[in-house]
């Protein structure tokens, strides 16, 4: 069996793992990060990417609350390109309590974050779509955040700073020497190969797969599993963050993203078991739905994109209880310290929100095992993309390209967007028109942000994630790979099967009105035209 040597194998490749990853390599480190699935590919990038101020937490969580805000701000500065200062406001709804907004008032001036409370007629100026008849009204410093831009930077910097990253690559499970654990056995889930990583330090920062990887080490972890659900809109309806000024409940928050709006989210208890199943119900798009048309009047008559729902990693430590009671709080286990286990770590719990300090925690701890004494960074180092000040222009330097396209380039990848057009105007072409999407960004990905597939290119660009959902892009997207040596005509074909299957696990919950009507366009195309159902299983031939 195929065996590697390291210092650190860091397990999970959502936010928190790739922060690892990044703090490890920064602190000169060897390490490998492992992932199952792709980057960002469970809860990660399963929210509404909410840059929180840590008002929702003022009240009831305000550690938490401390954290968020503190986090907030050195996002903005490290991370520029992944973040849209939008700003938020919470208002109070005409059936709510007042009462609520002086609590968030005294919480919010209690752990230093900023805010104005101010006229709803100077909140109606900010966001013209609210609802006219809320009763109070205040300002906070939310903004958006890309949660699969940042999985990647974070990798990227990891990547160029020494780290070894394997994706599609599952933990079967610790390898155990004596009161040791000294590395882990993996697959290759594309080629199905087994292969060992020995090491002086794992760290499990898998999220709620923490529990099956604690485990295979032969320690409990005891979690709380919390099903949360949410739809987008298919254009952007509202401006700023807006949040219900009231304890959190279902359907609470509207967040702009891109070129579209969040509505979120529900909380429902689920077992430990039932993790993987992401099902959107009936009854959840409806409360959702519900909730978003006392915020925005008549949000729930535009077309609703689709429906996904992620599992929150909570820990709780006194037993059975409501999920939105449960901390927010960062969980670090030093399992020598607690379970008599070396060379394991486990870091959960958290946000995605205060991912880069879950990560400097755990790797501060690392490093007092191996004797490191190497300081973070990452507080201060700006991630690539970010690295020039934010009030650079976007560069217009490329002949016969228009700036929207350019600035939609900018947007996502910042200053690394100086190395995705090359002189040869294929680059220059649109591939995907909804979020102007070129043939150099597919081929800047492919090569750099370790894209194995077209659902990894989705993630890494916004391709497919438009109006149309890929219609009119995935299947030059398919031939594009192709055209890159990263795949050949069997597999492309494949891909764009698989590209589709996961789009459809999104709308499937909301077929009415036009999107039931694009899908079934969708449907002419690539079954009535191009054939795609007719495509075999894997070992039989196309």
């Amino acid at each position: 069996m195929k065996r590697m040597e390291t210092d650190v194998v860091v397990v999970g490749g959502g936010a928190t793992g790739t922060g690892v990853i990044r703090d490890c390599a920064l602190r000169g480190m060897a390490c490998v990060m492992i992932e199952k699935n792709d980057l960002a590919s469970g809860t990660t990038g399963r929210n509404h990417g909410l840059l929180h101020s840590g008002a929702r937490y003022a009240v009831n969580d305000p550690e938490s609350a401390a954290e968020c805000i503190s986090e907030n701000r050195i996002l903005k500065r490290i991370a520029r390109h992944c973040v849209e200062d939008t700003g938020g406001l919470f208002v109070t709804l005409p059936d709510d309590d007042t009462e609520y907004h002086k609590r968030l008032v005294k919480g919010c001036r209690a752990v230093g974050i900023d805010y104005e409370e101010i006229d709803v007629s100077a909140a109606l100026k900010i966001e013209p779509n609210l609802n006219s008849g809320v009763l109070t009204a205040m300002k906070v410093p939310d903004g958006t955040i890309d949660p699969f831009r940042l999985a990647a930077s974070n990798v990227l910097d990891a990547k160029e700073h020494g780290a070894e990253i394997r994706t599609h690559t599952e933990m079967v499970r610790c390898i155990i020497s004596g009161d040791r654990v000294v590395g882990v056995l993996c697959r290759d889930n594309l080629n199905g190969e087994l292969f060992e990583i020995y090491s002086k330090i794992v760290i499990n920062a898998s999220g709620v797969w923490g529990r099956r990887i604690c485990e295979t080490a032969g320690v409990p972890l005891t979690m709380y599993p919390s099903k949360g659900s949410l739809v987008i809109i298919d254009y952007r309806v509202n401006n700023v963050v807006i949040n219900c000024c009231r304890k959190p409940f279902d359907g609470d928050i509207i967040v702009p993203g891109d070129t579209v709006s969040l509505i979120g989210t529900t909380s429902k208890k689920i077992d430990y078991d039932r993790i993987e199943e992401l099902d959107v119900d009936d009854d959840e798009i409806e409360v959702l739905l519900a909730g978003g048309e006392k915020l925005i009047p008549n949000v729930s008559r535009t077309r609703v994109l689709r429906a996904y729902s992620g599992v929150r990693p909570l820990v709780s430590r006194s037993g059975d209880v409501d999920g939105r009671d449960i901390t927010r709080g960062i969980v670090l286990i030093d399992h020598e310290a607690e379970n008599g286990v070396k060379g394991f770590i486990t870091v959960t719990g958290g946000k995605l929100m205060t991912y880069r300090l879950m990560a400097e925690w755990a790797v501060d701890l690392a490093c007092e095992k191996l004797r490191v004494d190497v300081p973070c960074t990452t507080h201060e180092r700006p991630l690539p993309g970010s690295e020039t000040p934010s009030n650079r222009p976007v560069p217009h330097y490329f002949d016969g390209i228009s700036k929207s396209v350019l600035g939609s380039a900018h947007y996502r990848h910042g200053e690394r967007m100086d190395h995705i057009f090359s002189k040869d105007k294929k680059s220059y072409g649109l591939v995907c028109e909804c979020e102007m999407v070129t043939a150099g960004e597919v081929e800047y990905a492919l090569k750099n942000l370790c894209v194995k597939d077209m659902i990894d290119l989705r993630r890494r660009t916004r391709l497919g994630m438009g109006p149309c959902q890929g219609e009119l892009c995935s299947y030059r997207t398919a031939g594009l790979f192709n055209d890159l040596g990263a795949a050949d005509e069997q597999t492309a074909i494949r891909m764009l099967k698989d590209f589709f299957e996961e789009r459809w696990k999104g709308v499937k919950p909301v077929l009415w009105g036009d999107t039931l009507r694009e899908i079934e366009f969708t449907y002419w195309i690539y079954q009535g035209l191009f054939g795609l159902g007719g495509v075999p299983d894997e070992d039989e031939p196309i």
